[in-house]
């Protein structure tokens, strides 16, 4: 069995930067222990399956250890995939996902932008564990399904060194923490990073699903619904978002890197 495959970095505009995804094309759906068999051999935060259905492709998810609800940079990816390789003239794709709905991406140029549904926050108590975890009190906590810690500076957010073991018991699937952009960070309105070590994800480098839960919140905060961010992990991912609505525009770049068959 030959499966086309694509490596791609998603949320930057160079090689090597933001969050590397991998995509397959696949003509059915293979069983559920080879997808995870696969992705656990790409050893990256997330493969993408792609399946042709109706006008266009049922989508699905997998970390090294286990399936996901909603992926961004992985989508942003398999858009890439689409625009390059598959439907070159058009400038709109719309992924299916059996968790999350329809999933349209656009095309504006370099830039291509996701449509996820937005998940605001609420606002959950500051425990001494959490800060024991992240070993920083955060100012403020709030909570999808996910947990985000909020600090009032992206220094403290960049410097963070927290206790994966910790933080693996705080959630049942990932912790982020997020800020004002500040200092070195001020070109940008929020920052963040996220940590996902229960899905075999240390820290991942760009996390764009996270940002249908940091839009609205920075949003309500700053006063703003068209916002730039900077997911400051080691890689650096740069994103455009947008508030419209019960939906969030999440838009980045997205660089190839690798494209080929893989033989099974």
């Amino acid at each position: 069995m030959n499966i086309p495959f694509y490596q791609l970095d998603a949320f930057s505009n160079r090689p090597f930067g933001g969050n590397p995804a991998a995509v397959c094309l696949l003509e059915a759906w293979l069983p559920d222990e080879m997808l995870q068999a696969i992705a656990a051999e790409n050893n990256l935060s997330e493969t993408a399956y792609l399946v042709p259905e109706g006008d266009g492709w049922e989508i699905r998810w997998f970390t090294p250890k286990a399936e996901v609800d909603l992926c961004g940079h992985a989508t942003l990816a398999s858009a890439g995939v689409v625009f390059r390789h598959l439907t070159a003239e058009a400038d709109r794709v719309v992924f299916r996902s059996r968790h999350s709905g329809e999933l349209p991406v656009m095309r504006d140029g370099d830039l291509l932008y996701l449509d996820f549904p937005s998940r605001p926050p609420q606002e959950v108590p500051v425990t001494d564990v959490i800060a024991e975890a992240l070993g920083v009190r955060p100012s403020a906590a709030i909570e999808t399904r996910d947990l985000y810690a909020v600090f009032e500076d992206a220094e403290t957010v960049r410097s963070l060194q927290p206790d994966l073991e910790k933080l693996s018991k705080l959630s049942g699937f990932a912790v982020g923490v997020t800020a004002p952009g500040t200092g070195e960070d001020r070109d940008v309105d929020f920052v963040s990073r996220f940590f996902a070590p229960n899905q075999g994800i240390p820290e991942d480098p760009v996390t764009g699903s996270a940002h249908s839960t940091l839009t609205p919140y920075w949003a309500d905060r700053l006063g703003k619904t068209a916002m730039r961010a900077r997911q400051v992990s080691e890689r650096v991912g740069e994103l455009r978002v947008e508030l419209r609505g019960d939906r969030v525009l999440i838009g980045g770049q997205v660089i190839e890197i690798i494209s080929g068959t893989m033989s099974i």
